[in-house]
């Protein structure tokens, strides 16, 4: 499994890196601190998943997400970030977010969220679906 990881804060790109290795030794992961270094990695190189922050200087994740679905709509992102709200969960999801997590999701969450979404579904964390009353 590859999987990239864009977040401004090295310490939560190094959180989730760890994260996805005790989860499995078969994964490589990549970072990017900002959406221009990772639409750079994505146009190098071929991943399975990209981890999406929304805030990040530069392109937010919104219009990273919008560049990456236009150049590879196939490509499956899951946008983590520190915002709940209904407009961001949905407004991620039109954009075509494969998933969106919030920064308290408990790391098990993340790697059920990441194979999800390489297996094409749809996966929001259960305390915004349930807090938002989303129907998915």
């Amino acid at each position: 499994m590859r999987v990239l990881i864009a977040d401004d804060h090295a310490i939560v790109r190094k959180g989730l890196r760890e994260i996805l290795r005790e989860a499995s030794e078969a994964t490589t992961v990549g970072e990017a601190s900002n959406g221009s270094e990772a639409l750079d990695k994505i146009h190098r190189e071929a991943w399975d998943v990209v981890v999406l922050d929304i805030t990040m200087p530069g392109q937010n994740g919104l219009e990273v997400l919008k560049e990456l679905k236009r150049l590879q709509p196939g490509l499956p992102v899951l946008m983590l970030s520190m915002h709940s709200g209904y407009h961001y969960v949905m407004g991620s999801l039109k954009a075509g977010a494969s998933g969106y997590l919030n920064k308290e999701t408990a790391p098990e969450e993340l790697v059920t969220a990441i194979r999800t979404a390489i297996d094409g579904g749809i996966y929001v964390s259960r305390s915004l679906a349930d807090g938002l009353n989303l129907d998915l």
